[in-house]
């Protein structure tokens, strides 16, 4: 792989904030970081900006690193935990107010209020330029913040990889807080030092940080620090086209595994198909993407997320798993886990039962007849299939089957047909009966594979509970 520039290998990083799951959002942030950094023989790091003391959690670190590993989005090194560099960041924004790029501030509540006010009633955005920008009346007994003194003239230009050429006018700024009044960092600052101090050249983020892009290298500026490339990309949006929430299925990453029964490569590959694409390509292992990637063919405009989109996808998935695999993850879901006969079946009935399968839960749910005990159970709209002559039906296939030697699918097949062609019906008119009486429902598996799987004794005993 190469490099972007002869000056430093690429850095790039993910920096999730601890106080929900990882989302969708996140994790694309994250897996784009991954592959252009892979893709140019670079690092890609994790810091974890855990400043908000008050809601940052120690389950939602947890489930982070846990939705990372599961996708596949191997971070180098350590993890960085932003709060414990806190003294860091001070140093650095004393030693601004010490270079002039800084300055203590003494404005009070009241006097923010006021100016807060002042700009409602003028109807524009609050932005601070305090009256103590200038001045070296400090007081040793007063409660003070640091700010940043920002350009007030001139424009501010960002080559985005992604967004283009974007321009900010310096007077549109403000002398934002970077030390609060207790001496601790604010989100601003932190970032920044971080950045720098992890050798970041390359920050790719969300657009809703666009803004921020701004606001933050004046402290690269005031420092003399090497400016990372910036490519922010667009948000995820719900099929609707409104920013993505809950009810578009906005929900944690262990969600998609737990609850929805997706595979990781599958929602990896979908979300890399968010908002970037490689010509006609639809399905792409990570090796390829690791290959291929790359922050031009980045999209401007949000993405939209489709579910049935990302089931499709994890169909194609499931049926190239290994079947072993997903014999595992199936028997978590059916309570099976330390059973390794009944594992052994579920490995065996893979092939048959992740043909029609969208994820894991079509998978346990089409397994589910396996392992039920007699009586079987009958659903409400299969129970009609087993009135009427089924019953005499299922006697002739029970004693046509009972003769029959070696129990596979094409001995099977050829003694269901008999019977079918004897009792002057399709086959279809015996499939069905003899389909509910083994399984309890309308659709299954082939029913020939469903009496190889079942096995003899097993398949005939359920014949037999509804035979005439």
């Amino acid at each position: 792989m190469k490099s972007t520039s002869d000056q430093a290998p690429v850095v790039t990083r993910f920096a999730p904030s601890p106080t929900g799951f990882l989302h969708l959002g996140g994790a694309r942030t994250a897996l784009f970081n991954l592959l252009f950094a892979r893709h140019h023989g670079g690092r890609f790091l994790l810091r974890i900006e855990d400043t908000d003391r008050a809601r940052s959690t120690q389950p939602a670190i947890d489930a982070i690193l846990d939705g990372m590993r599961w996708l596949g989005l191997d971070w180098d090194g350590d993890a960085v935990f932003q709060f414990s560099r806190a003294a860091r960041h001070a140093e650095v924004a004393h030693q601004m107010v010490a270079s002039g790029h800084a300055y203590r501030c003494y404005l009070t509540n009241e006097e923010l209020a006021a100016m807060r006010e002042e700009a409602q009633v003028a109807k524009k955005p609050l932005r601070i330029r305090s009256t103590w920008r200038e001045r070296s009346d400090h007081s040793a007994d007063k409660p003070y913040v640091v700010r940043l003194k920002a350009p007030t003239e001139g424009a501010t230009t960002i080559a985005d990889r992604v967004q283009g050429e974007v321009t900010v006018q310096n007077a549109e700024l403000d002398d934002l807080v970077l030390l609060r009044s207790d001496g601790t960092p604010t989100y601003m600052l932190a970032v920044v030092v971080d950045d720098h101090d992890m050798g970041v050249t390359h920050v790719i983020r969300g657009d809703d940080h666009l803004n921020n892009a701004f606001r933050q290298l004046p402290i690269y500026r005031a420092n003399g620090w090497p400016e990372p490339v910036y490519a922010h990309i667009p948000l995820i949006h719900g099929a609707d086209g409104a920013k993505l929430s809950k009810r578009h299925g906005a929900v944690g990453i262990e969600a998609y595994r737990d609850e929805m029964g997706i595979l990781p490569e599958a929602l990896g590959n979908y979300l890399l198909r968010l908002g970037w694409g490689h010509g006609d390509e639809e399905f792409i292992a990570r090796e390829d993407a690791v290959r291929w990637f790359d922050l031009d063919h980045v999209g401007k405009s949000p993405s939209r997320f489709d579910l049935k989109k990302l089931e499709n996808l994890n169909g194609h998935y499931i049926r190239a798993a290994d079947d072993a695999r997903l014999a595992d993850q199936v028997a978590a879901r059916l309570e099976l886990d330390h059973d390794d006969t009944r594992r052994a079946l579920l490995a065996q009935a893979m092939p048959v039962l992740k043909v029609r399968a969208a994820n894991l839960n079509d998978l346990a749910e089409g397994a589910r007849f396996l392992f039920v005990s007699r009586p079987l159970p009958v659903d409400d709209d299969a129970a009609a299939l087993l009135s009427g002559d089924a019953p005499a039906l299922l006697a002739r296939l029970h004693a046509a089957l009972d003769a029959v030697h070696n129990w596979d699918t094409e001995a099977l097949e050829d003694a269901v047909r008999q019977v079918a062609e004897a009792a002057g019906v399709k086959l279809g008119q015996v499939a069905q009966p003899l389909r509910v009486a083994l399984t309890g429902r309308r659709t299954s598996p082939g029913i020939f594979d469903v009496l190889v799987l079942l096995g003899r004794e097993e398949s005939l005993a359920r014949i037999a509970d509804h035979s005439a």
